[in-house]
C-alpha cells in the first residue's frame, strides 16, 4: 500500500455492496418462504389448542406477569385499542424493510450481516410450527383476553377456517417480535448516535402491542429472543471503524496527512 492509498473500510459505505437485483430476490425469496412456509403448517387444531394451554400454565407456574395487566391498558378506550392493532398490522413489515433499505445503502456489510441473521432466525422460526403449533391467547378462552383486532379493528386476520393467507396457529416464536429486536441491535451496533439506543422503543412497544392485542403470550417473545440470540452468535457483525460509527470518510483526512508526513520521512 502506498502512502496515498486509503485504509480499507471494513464495514462502512466503502465496503463491496452486493448486487441489487440478486438482493432483491434474495429478499423476495426470504418473504415468500416465509410466507409459503406458515401456510404448510396449517392445521392441528386440537394441537396447537393443547400447547397453548401447556403455555398459558406454565406462565403462570413461573410468575410471569399476566397478558390481561397489558391488555387492560388498551381497553381503558378504543383509540388505544385500535392503534395498537394498527402498529401490529402495519409496522412489522415497512419498518424492517426500510431498515434494510438503509443498511444497504449506508452499511452494506452491516446490510450483509442483518439479512443473513434475519434470514437464519426466520428460517428457524418457520420449523416450530411443524412441530409445536400453537394457538394464540386471543383464541384460548382461559385467558378470558379480548381479541382486540376483532371488536374494535382493524384486523389482520379472518376467521381461522377461512383465512388461506396466513397460520393463525404459528403464535410461537413472535416474529413481529424478533425482527423488531433484531432492527433495534442492528442501528445500534451501526451507528454512533447518542440516541440510537432509542432505537430499543421499537422492540419495547411491539412487545406490548402482540401482548396487549392478546396475539402473542410472553414465551413467544422469549423463545423469539433466544432464536434471534443464536443466530446473532453464529453470524459476527462486521468491525465497526469510523465510517460505520456514521461519520464521514473526509473527517479521516488528517490521519491520512499523518501517514503522508511519515511516509517522505
Amino acid at each position: 500500500m502506498n502512502g496515498r492509498t486509503k485504509p480499507p473500510d471494513v464495514g462502512g459505505t466503502d465496503a463491496a455492496r452486493p448486487p441489487l437485483v440478486r438482493e432483491l430476490l434474495l429478499v423476495a425469496g426470504l418473504f415468500l418462504v416465509y410466507k409459503l412456509g406458515r401456510q404448510l403448517a396449517t392445521g392441528h387444531t386440537g394441537e396447537a389448542f393443547h400447547n397453548a394451554r401447556q403455555v398459558w400454565d406454565l406462565e403462570r407456574a413461573v410468575h410471569l406477569p399476566g397478558e390481561g395487566a397489558v391488555q387492560s391498558l388498551l381497553l381503558h378506550g378504543d383509540g388505544l385499542a385500535q392503534i395498537a392493532n394498527t402498529y401490529y398490522a402495519t409496522v412489522h413489515f415497512p419498518i424492517t424493510a426500510a431498515f434494510l433499505i438503509w443498511l444497504y445503502l449506508r452499511r452494506p456489510a452491516h446490510y450483509v450481516w442483518a439479512r443473513r441473521v434475519l434470514a437464519v432466525l426466520t428460517s428457524a422460526a418457520l420449523v416450530l410450527p411443524f412441530v409445536y403449533p400453537l394457538a394464540p391467547p386471543r383464541m384460548l378462552a382461559a385467558t378470558h383476553l379480548v381479541d382486540t383486532a376483532h371488536v374494535y379493528g382493524p384486523s389482520v386476520y379472518g376467521p381461522p377456517s377461512s383465512d388461506h393467507l396466513s397460520n393463525q396457529f404459528a403464535a410461537m416464536p413472535s416474529l413481529h417480535f424478533g425482527w423488531a429486536l433484531m432492527v433495534a441491535i442492528g442501528l445500534i451496533v451501526a451507528t454512533r448516535s447518542r440516541w440510537r439506543w432509542l432505537w430499543l422503543l421499537h422492540p419495547l412497544v411491539t412487545l406490548l402491542v402482540i401482548v396487549g392485542t392478546a396475539n402473542h403470550y410472553w414465551l413467544d417473545a422469549i423463545v423469539a429472543t433466544a432464536m434471534l440470540g443464536g443466530a446473532l452468535a453464529l453470524i459476527h457483525r462486521p468491525q465497526r471503524t469510523v465510517s460505520t460509527a456514521g461519520r464521514g470518510s473526509e473527517q479521516l483526512a488528517p490521519a491520512e496527512e499523518k501517514v503522508l508526513v511519515g511516509a517522505g520521512r
